[in-house]
């Protein structure tokens, strides 16, 4: 199912762990992609019934134009298997944009990874894709992820990366006022909660 035109032409899906870990990247990329006039998805929507929340995922990959992948975190640690998530969503994508038909021929996808040329050891068959380096780093996670946006979406209105940084600043120590007046846990904010709260506090700064 793909979404009509307009909404397809501002959802950006995000493919990225969702552990504690990388959250601080997760919500500088949420935040960023709120900021820039679209609209996040991710497969924190989508519920844990198992064959259903898979196609609940395609569902929503195909009614993205634009796809952000990080594919950083898909090693094994601890004895633990490794994590192939993301390496299946990101397949999704591609395979959605190379062989669906109509509007999904214009997808944009952003893939990146951590190190420069790390992800050739696990994944070498998208070596033709131009793939960025993030470093872990918030910073850097919000210029890739605007600077792409910018040139993809051929817009001139979406601040540059170091004013977006400064907002998102902003925001994160006004947040927990934001929550208290709303009486939400801001530890345990959910995907929704978390971009309601980003959407709200722009509509403030905006006003």
């Amino acid at each position: 199912m793909v979404s009509g035109a307009e909404d397809y032409a501002r959802n950006i899906f995000i493919n990225c762990p969702f552990d504690d870990k990388y959250k601080p990247l997760f919500d500088a990329a949420v935040f960023t992609i709120h900021l820039s006039g679209f609209e996040p998805r991710c497969a924190l929507e989508a519920s844990n019934a198992g064959q259903a929340r898979l196609y609940k995922i395609m569902d929503m990959i195909a009614g993205c134009r634009y796809g952000i992948h990080d594919i950083s975190r898909t090693e094994s640690s601890r004895g633990r298997l490794p994590r192939f998530n993301m390496p299946l969503e990101l397949g999704l994508d591609l395979g959605c944009w190379r062989y669906g038909s109509g509007q999904l021929g214009d997808k944009r996808l952003l893939i990146m990874d951590r190190n420069p040329y790390r992800y050739q050891k696990f994944i070498s068959d998208i070596a033709g894709h131009d793939i960025v380096s993030h470093s872990n780093s918030i910073g850097k996670i919000i210029c890739h992820i605007r600077d792409w946006l910018s040139a993809e979406s051929r817009s001139s209105k979406i601040a540059g990366g170091g004013y977006i940084l400064g907002r998102y600043r902003d925001f994160r120590r006004e947040l927990p006022a934001l929550c208290t007046a709303v009486k939400l846990n801001r530890e345990k904010l959910t995907f929704s909660d978390f971009s309601w709260a980003i959407r709200s506090w722009l509509e403030v700064q905006e006003a």
